[in-house]
């Protein structure tokens, strides 16, 4: 079975790498049409252009930058408000205009607790893109955001309470609160080794990242064994499901 075309909606440039950089690797080398839309920075910083090294590693197109600030990095777009503090509606039309125009089977993005970390503006690209997916196939929402479309289905990256006990303490900075799920919530559990390198070089494409020994820098400083440790399953919650299912090894 071919894999589905797929957009993935994240907060920051790398959360992508990090979170689904294996899968997005996955569906690109298997012919699928893939993409990611980025809710924060600006098309003119730094760290746009280290995106579209990372999306041109992992095979996923161009930037899609919604353009809006960092919670916590008011210079990452300047006269912009903060993603957090811009109005909902307006977020969630600019989403729905790139689902419409991608038109992909499967959205990927953070989970409901923001990931580990959760961090504000992962835990507002979540309620934006549950909004959106949903709204996207309304002909009379946004009817200037093109025509309806319907993703057969919304996934979550998480991590399972088990696998946040082992990694948590080498993902995290010391003393920082983890946020996981059960692991009876998992409804895909994806082996990513063989694009292990691949997602490792976008991960490290987010250079001043590295730099500034955020995640990536603290990944780079570790042994090649313990990265591939870290990083080469990645784990989905399926938005809306009933009841839990026995995990799918691909999305």
């Amino acid at each position: 079975m071919p894999f589905p075309s797929l957009l993935a909606v994240f907060a920051h440039p790398d959360d992508e790498s990090l979170s689904a950089g294996g899968v997005l690797a996955q569906h690109a080398a298997s012919g699928a049409r893939t993409a990611v839309v980025t809710a924060t920075w600006g098309a003119d910083t730094h760290r746009a252009g280290e995106l579209a090294d990372a999306l041109r590693i992992l095979g996923a197109g161009k930037p899609r930058l919604l353009g809006y600030a960092d919670a916590r990095v008011p210079e990452s777009a300047v006269g912009r408000p903060r993603l957090c503090d811009a109005p909902l509606d307006d977020v969630v039309r600019e989403l729905v205009a790139h689902i419409r125009e991608f038109r992909p089977e499967v959205l990927v993005t953070h989970d409901a607790y923001g990931g580990l970390t959760g961090h504000p503006d992962h835990i507002h690209t979540h309620r934006v893109t549950a909004l959106a997916v949903q709204a996207a196939n309304w002909p009379h929402l946004y009817p200037d955001a093109g025509a309806p479309w319907q993703p057969r289905a919304l996934y979550l990256a998480t991590h399972p309470d088990s696998a946040a006990d082992a990694l948590g303490g080498r993902l995290l900075r010391p003393g920082r609160a983890s946020y996981s799920v059960p692991d009876e919530w998992i409804a895909a559990v994806i082996d990513v080794r063989p694009w292990i390198e691949t997602k490792l070089r976008a991960v490290a494409a987010h250079r001043s990242e590295v730099v500034r020994g955020a995640l990536p820098g603290r990944l780079a400083a570790l042994p090649f064994g313990e990265r591939v440790r870290l990083l080469s399953t990645e784990w989905y919650v399926r938005h809306g499901a009933a009841s839990p299912a026995p995990p799918r090894s691909a999305l």
